[in-house]
């Protein structure tokens, strides 16, 4: 951490959708220095509280793959709100855990609109509306990846905007004064929804942590591998998962949903920016949502396709994607990882836009429709059945290719007017040794009031301690145990132990200490 805040002048890059960062020293001059300093730089992250809370609430399986839909393209919403910075190194053993208090998202009456959000407005703070990784200059670091939104939408706003048009967030008093009509007429505020987080790094080489997520009030359970394989890439750096990080698994374990597991692949990432020292993200190859599970009959498959950025010029953050059928004893599919891919004759809902901003969607037949099996005609109504039924059985050229031309929009979500929520984390003398916050805050402390020597004191006294256990384990001729999941990381996640169902039960539990809102503890 030596010298960790300091900068030095650069040239603004044009091209990169926020301003520079300090970049950190961190003494090693060398090429493995310089790659290792870099590949800390993306940490991946977990979205949206509010939208993921709903995924299990309709009784359509198509509604609910287009939730999982919705709630993966939030899932790094840090990419695009806030900066790429470095975080700590996480140490063997070390564990973080959080919860968020939240509102879920409603669904409107017409299946063809987007989700409507309530936002939570007691988080109406400076601090919710910044950016939550700023790591290294705030004592709020950690190792969470999985973080709420606030969902600050113009509501009453045509669903039907165009990918293009300009739309600014509301005030707090606009979203206050919303609220409050909301509340009146629903008779009071509606409950929120526990969500809870528990993380813990299994392995140092390599650098893997295992995650668990839930909400259980709407049985809803998440959990995965934390890995990242990274090399250098011309003037980028190319992130891509690792060995063990197989994706997101996201489980419904009761409600409409029972049984249904989703899988969420993840896209290739690309730092760029680092000749200027001003980094920001790109993402490109596809994310694959595979709806599996015990349930017999049709069920749902979508592909989301990140658009190649030109060497020259801007970054676009393009991408478009399609929903498809999927029937029982098929096979085909598992090649289909691109848009031109999938036949038209299962495709049943079509989206576009920007991942860093507005991105519209609609329907494609009647696929999507319970019931319904036919998706060969092409109309956003199923009460539309005018137009011509075609057999159609190629592969799509492109997305263009699968709609009609007069067909309308409606927009599927809108990334610009998400904002971060703040964590509820427990207070620093409640915590243990190996948490996050308490492992690392004497080095937080030190950083903050600018002691760079002593925050580095603090850190080699905190590696040293890892490489004497690393040598006791060796002479003992021991391995080490992870505390809250088991060891075994094959199947792209990890079951929790019985210490980390206890830890999950009592977070549960606990009361919440909001970060920046008043009358709470700041951490």
């Amino acid at each position: 951490m030596a010298a960790i805040d300091m900068t030095v002048d650069v040239p603004v890059d044009d091209d990169a959708p926020g301003p520079p960062i300090s970049v950190p020293d961190s003494g090693d001059t060398g090429e493995g220095g310089k790659l290792k300093m870099i590949v800390q730089l993306v940490r991946r992250c977990l979205g949206v509280k509010d939208i993921a809370a709903i995924i299990n609430d309709s009784d359509d399986p198509f509604e609910r793959m287009l939730a999982v839909v919705k709630f993966t393209l939030t899932k790094d919403l840090k990419f695009i709100h806030g900066k790429v910075c470095k975080p700590y190194n996480s140490v063997l053993g070390e564990h973080f855990r959080a919860h968020w208090d939240v509102l879920p998202a409603t669904y409107s009456s017409d299946t063809s609109t987007s989700p409507t959000p309530l936002a939570p407005t007691s988080f109406d703070s400076p601090l919710a509306h910044g950016s939550e990784t700023l790591s290294i200059k705030s004592a709020k670091s950690s190792k969470s990846t999985f973080s709420g939104l606030s969902l600050r939408s113009k509501l009453g706003k045509s669903p039907s905007t165009a990918a293009t048009s300009p739309q600014q967030p509301l005030g707090v008093d606009d979203m206050n004064a919303h609220m409050s009509s909301l509340n009146l007429a629903n008779g009071g505020e509606p409950s929120r929804l526990r969500v809870v987080f528990l993380t813990e790094q299994v392995s140092h080489h390599p650098p893997v942590s295992a995650f668990y997520a839930a909400c259980p009030e709407r049985h809803i359970e998440l959990c995965g591998i934390d890995q990242i394989a990274a090399k250098v890439s011309g003037t980028a750096l190319r992130v891509a998962p690792g060995d063990f990080n197989k994706g997101l698994f996201l489980d419904l374990t009761g409600g409409p949903g029972e049984g249904e597991r989703y899988h969420i692949t993840h896209p290739i990432a690309a730092v760029n920016g680092i000749l200027r020292g001003s980094f920001y993200v790109t993402l490109g190859d596809s994310t694959i949502i595979t709806c599996e599970g015990v349930r017999p009959g049709q069920k749902f498959r979508t592909i989301i396709e990140y658009k190649e950025e030109s060497w020259l010029g801007r970054a676009h953050f393009l991408l478009e994607g399609v929903i498809h059928t999927v029937h029982d004893g098929d096979t085909d599919y598992a090649e289909w990882t691109k848009v031109k891919h999938v036949p038209q004759s299962r495709v049943v809902a079509v989206f576009d836009g920007n991942w860093r901003g507005h991105i519209r969607w609609r329907r494609v037949g009647f696929g999507s429709y319970p019931n319904i099996t036919s998706s060969a005609a092409s109309s956003p109504s199923p009460s539309h059945v005018t137009l011509p039924l075609g057999t159609i059985s190629s592969p799509a050229a492109s997305k263009a290719s699968l709609v009609r031309h007069d067909e309308e929009y409606s927009t599927l979500i809108d990334l610009s007017l998400l904002k971060v929520l703040p964590k509820s984390v427990r207070p620093l003398e409640k915590q243990m040794p190996y948490e996050s916050r308490k492992l690392w805050v004497n080095v937080t402390d030190n950083l903050l009031k600018k002691e760079y020597s002593e925050a580095t004191k603090e850190k080699i006294v905190i590696e040293q301690r890892q490489r004497d256990l690393a040598v006791e384990r060796k002479r003992k001729g021991t391995v080490f145990v992870p505390q809250y999941f088991e060891s075994s990381l094959e199947k792209g996640y990890s079951d929790l132990t019985a210490a980390g169902r206890a830890a999950v039960g009592e977070e549960m539990k606990e009361e919440s200490h909001i970060e920046g809102t008043d009358n709470r503890v700041l951490l």
